[in-house]
């Protein structure tokens, strides 16, 4: 077996002293690369910071920003589609967002170009917000550069995935939409460039009501009214630049907030443990008796689907509805059931009537047994409803 030895200080020294001897007499070795001397490293000038610049570049201004990059295919495609429709761009003094057709983004991807400029109009607006205590800028002048697309959403998609791919508050997309319930995405959704909240000038659903009765006494100073038109339709809103759902609405919109469904009533007994009246045996009362005249009106207390209804010995007549996926509501002992929602999966909104006071079943005297499940498990319907 042979032994190699590396000797690399011996070797070093002569193949040096080779070198050194070679090139002093002007010759070179066959095959030799011999490397250029490396230049001298250049000092880099430091350029003086100051508030218009940022590391040595200048400031972008915090104006809408058109992409130039995309050079005339840009240009072409906009022309084609449609600029963003910007709301302070008045046709009738009304704040109208205008007849032209709203741009709409095909992709939420950096590839799509007017997602792009979607997302340079949303971050400059970010970036006005947050600067307007020092700036002084008021709502009316921030809600000015207030530029409107659309946006049909795709299989699997869902508003709060939408709003973080947008850099946008999912309150603003549900507001501006009307959205009441995170699953009741329409087929296309308004995408505004400007974080905030979109009251409607007409309430049509509780979160609606919620969120015009909260901010009634602000309108004057800090709302600015903007019309959005979409074909032949126009809406009226009260625009808020930068606010977003009080914990109240948040509740409410991810459905842990139900409104009560009778207009007037009287609590007779509250969730928890009591003597049942009829029997006179212990057991946990799983809902909320609402004593009420026989034939009162009862309505739904919030937007869902009818998923069973019918007679029983114990609720008499009764009404399921299911909200979302983890939600349900009970109504018991009632007088009738409206026909027009006696109908498996029929949907139905907030407030819909769907029965009268009775007091069908094992009772002692008209009311509704009011009840609200979550995941199949009877909750304390006070901790979730709304007037």
């Amino acid at each position: 077996m042979r032994v190699l030895t590396a000797v690399p200080a011996i070797a070093n020294v002569r193949w040096k002293r080779f070198l050194k001897k070679t090139i002093t007499a002007g010759s070179t070795l066959p095959n030799a690369r011999i490397a250029a001397p490396a230049p001298e490293p250049v000092l880099l000038k430091r350029l003086p910071l100051n508030k218009g610049s940022v590391f040595g570049r200048q400031r972008p201004a915090l104006k809408r920003r058109v992409l130039i990059g995309q050079g005339l295919s840009l240009a072409f495609f906009l022309l084609l589609s449609g600029s963003a429709v910007r709301a302070a761009d008045l046709g009738d003094g009304d704040g109208t967002a205008g007849k032209a057709p709203l741009p709409l983004i095909a992709r939420l991807e950096s590839r799509d170009p007017l997602f792009k400029q979607y997302l340079a109009d949303v971050e400059a607006a970010r970036q006005r917000l947050f600067a307007r205590g020092r700036t002084g800028e008021g709502p009316k002048t921030i809600a000015d550069a207030l530029t409107i697309y659309r946006y049909a959403p795709r299989e699997g998609d869902d508003i709060f995935a939408i709003a973080a791919r947008c850099n946008i508050p999912y309150a603003a997309l549900a507001s501006l939409n009307r959205v009441g319930h995170p699953s009741a995405l329409g087929r296309d959704l308004l995408l505004p460039s400007i974080p905030g909240i979109f009251v409607p000038q007409e309430a049509l659903s509780d979160i609606e009501r919620l969120l015009s009765s909260g901010r009634l006494s602000q309108r004057e100073e800090e709302a600015v009214p903007v019309t959005v038109s979409q074909g032949d339709r126009k809406e009226l809103y009260w625009f808020f630049p930068g606010a977003d759902f009080t914990p109240t609405e948040r509740i409410f919109f991810l459905n842990s907030g139900f409104r009560f469904p009778l207009r007037s009533y009287r609590l007779t007994s509250s969730y928890g443990p009591r003597r049942n009246p009829v029997t006179g045996n212990l057991r946990v009362h799983q809902g909320l008796d609402l004593a009420a005249p026989e034939g009162t009106d009862v309505f739904a207390a919030g937007d869902g689907v009818i998923t069973e209804f019918g007679e029983d010995p114990i609720y008499g007549n009764y009404i399921i509805i299911k909200h979302g996926d983890n939600w349900a509501s009970l109504y018991g002992h009632l007088l009738t059931i409206d026909p027009t929602v006696a109908v498996l999966r029929r949907e139905v909104r907030s407030g819909t009537l769907i029965g009268k006071v009775g007091s069908t079943g094992q009772s002692t005297g008209p009311h509704l047994h009011f009840e609200l499940r979550r995941n199949g498990r009877a909750q304390d319907p006070g901790k979730y409803l709304f007037q």
